[in-house]
C-alpha cells in the first residue's frame, strides 16, 4: 500500500469535537486562569440568558458559591418560595371566584320560573331539593326487629320513629307508673331498640 496514494487526500476524519470546542471557547472567566471557557453558569438574578465561562475546576467553585437570592431581602424570599409551591400561578380561596369575592347567597336578575313537571330535574340545590324525600332503604333482619319492639312498621319514617319513642318511655318509665319498677325490662327493651335505629340511621 501506498502512503502518498492520492486516495488519501480525499479521505475526511471525524473531528475531534473536544478539540474543536476548546479552540472556539474563551478563555476561563476565573481571575488568573488562561484554560478554556468550556463551561457555561448563570450571571445571576434578573439577568437571565447571560453566562460567564468557567473551565471546569472552576465552574465547580462558582456553583458551589451560586445563591440566586443573594442581595434579596428576607421578606422576598419568603415571598418567593410561598410561590414556588404553586409553580408561581395565581390561587384563590375555596368558595370565591377569580376576583377573589365570595360569590352572592342569591344570584342577580330576575328568578328563574320552572314549572312543576321540571322542578325535579333543575332546582338541585333550591326549595325543592329540601323537600325531596330521601331514599328508603330495605331495613335489616336486627333493625326489623327493633322497629317492631316499638310497634312500628318497617317502613317507619325516622320522625315516626321518634315521636313512638318518646311515648313508649313516659309510658314504661317508672316515674310514669307510680314507682312500679315491674315494666322496667320492657323500657330497656325500646330504649336498645331506639339505640339501634339511631345508630343505623333511622332517626
Amino acid at each position: 500500500m501506498k502512503l502518498d496514494s492520492k486516495y488519501f487526500d480525499g479521505i475526511r476524519l471525524r473531528p475531534d469535537r473536544e478539540a474543536a470546542k476548546k479552540a472556539e471557547a474563551p478563555v476561563c472567566g476565573w481571575e488568573g486562569c488562561n484554560l478554556p471557557g468550556t463551561h457555561k453558569a448563570p450571571v445571576g438574578r434578573d439577568q437571565e440568558g447571560r453566562y460567564y465561562h468557567f473551565c471546569v475546576d472552576h465552574v465547580r467553585l462558582y456553583n458551589k458559591s451560586y445563591n440566586y437570592f443573594s442581595g434579596l431581602p428576607d421578606t422576598d424570599i419568603q415571598a418567593y418560595l410561598k410561590a414556588s409551591m404553586t409553580g408561581h400561578r395565581p390561587t384563590w380561596k375555596m368558595g370565591s371566584n377569580s376576583s377573589g369575592a365570595m360569590p352572592a347567597d342569591k344570584p342577580s336578575g330576575p328568578p328563574r320560573r320552572w314549572s312543576k313537571h321540571n322542578r325535579g330535574n333543575f332546582d338541585i340545590f333550591g326549595e325543592g331539593a329540601a323537600r325531596a324525600p330521601t331514599p328508603s332503604r330495605k331495613a335489616r333482619p336486627l333493625e326489623i326487629k327493633a322497629l317492631e319492639t316499638l310497634g312500628l312498621p318497617q317502613n317507619a319514617a325516622g320522625e315516626t320513629v321518634r315521636v313512638r319513642y318518646k311515648a313508649l318511655v313516659k309510658q314504661y318509665h317508672p316515674d310514669a307508673n307510680g314507682g312500679d319498677r315491674g315494666s322496667e325490662d320492657r323500657l330497656r327493651e325500646v330504649i336498645q331498640a331506639y339505640k339501634l335505629l339511631k345508630q343505623s340511621g333511622f332517626c
